[in-house]
């Protein structure tokens, strides 16, 4: 089968960061589905995993964590899916990934593809609807059913895929969402999608939001870096919650979390399929709910630019993008080609 993949971590602008390679096609066993990948999007973890030792690979190895595809074989013991359906899913770090022809993942950690999407818009969202999702109402604990209407929330680096997906979750489940974009592209993204108050991250954040008439907000995600720490330790509301999806090894000064009784949560959406928890199943039962949210119209696809084919030189330049920092939404590649 066709597959993109490294045989040494390398920057980006080597042309042998990613390489067209052929590989066995595998074979599904136990709760496995074997997918017949259709599209991918690419996330930041794609690029931090591609550069993050100084070692090589033989097999190369294959990233990936997100695609859109179709059920081609299934294991023994699966239950959920049959050969022919159509999916979406994030997939298991720990496990070869889907910039390939056909991919094997769990069946406990797909959904079925929104009906009234296609495979590249469908590819956009799973590992990032996952993120958003666990965050907000896993960690955080806020009610996705509304049972925190009205309170408020800031998300800084509103505009990556992470935050264009959490802007409608936070919307859906009746928060009021305070973005933050720092271009005017970006700001008139983050608007589209349902924020009702943009602030810049480039600036001062605690005086900005402050305007607005929030002087602590109920809840924080941290979307983008560890670098506004100290101004959400500020913002947030006595006994209120920080998220944040990112490792860090800058100082993260705890004592106003302490005066404010206020909790700070890890989001990792790996760790799930990574541990083999046993509610691993509720990736599989928050990706079913996000699709008939998006076939009802509640929610929008992030993808933002499709690239085809999905080839090594498309994945670089997809790559290249996201460590500028200039892209928005999600970027996807469809397809294999001839």
């Amino acid at each position: 089968m066709k597959a993109v993949g490294l045989r040494r971590y390398l920057p980006i602008d080597d042309p042998e960061a990613l390489l067209d390679v052929e590989l066995p096609r595998p074979v599904a066993a136990g709760h496995d589905l074997l997918i017949e990948v259709r599209a991918v999007a690419v996330n930041p973890v794609d690029t931090k995993v591609r550069r993050s030792r100084d070692t090589s690979e033989d097999p190369p190895r294959v990233l990936g964590y997100d695609a859109a595809g179709v059920v081609s074989e299934i294991g023994p013991d699966v239950t959920l899916f049959s050969p022919g359906d159509a999916v979406y899913y994030a997939g298991d770090i720990t496990r070869p990934g889907s910039n390939a022809e056909f991919q094997l993942v769990d069946e406990r950690i797909v959904g079925r593809k929104p009906t009234s999407l296609s495979f590249a818009e469908a590819a956009a969202l799973p590992l990032t609807a996952i993120t958003a999702w666990e965050s907000f109402f896993d960690r955080l604990g806020i009610d996705p059913h509304g049972g925190n209407a009205g309170q408020s929330i800031l998300i800084i680096g509103a505009a990556g895929g992470v935050g264009s997906i959490g802007i409608q979750l936070a919307r859906r489940a009746g928060l009021k969402v305070i973005a933050t974009a720092s271009r005017d592209t970006t700001r008139a993204w983050v608007t589209s999608l349902g924020a009702e108050h943009v602030v810049n991250h480039r600036e001062p954040m605690v005086a900005q939001v402050r305007a607005l008439g929030f002087y602590h907000v109920d809840h924080v995600a941290i979307f983008n870096d560890m670098s506004h720490w100290e101004e959400a330790v500020e913002l947030i509301r006595p006994q209120g919650g920080i998220v944040s999806i990112d490792a860090t090894d800058q100082p993260m000064p705890m004592a106003g979390m302490k005066t404010k009784a206020a909790s700070l949560h890890w989001e990792f959406m790996f760790a799930r399929s990574m541990f083999g928890t046993p509610d691993m199943i509720e990736q599989h039962h928050l990706l079913n709910a996000v699709a008939l949210a998006i076939d009802a119209g509640e929610l929008r696809t992030t993808v933002s630019d499709v690239l085809t084919p999905i080839n090594a030189e498309r994945l670089r330049e997809a790559h290249a993008r996201i460590e500028a920092g200039t892209a928005h939404g999600k970027i996807v590649l469809e397809g294999f080609g001839a």
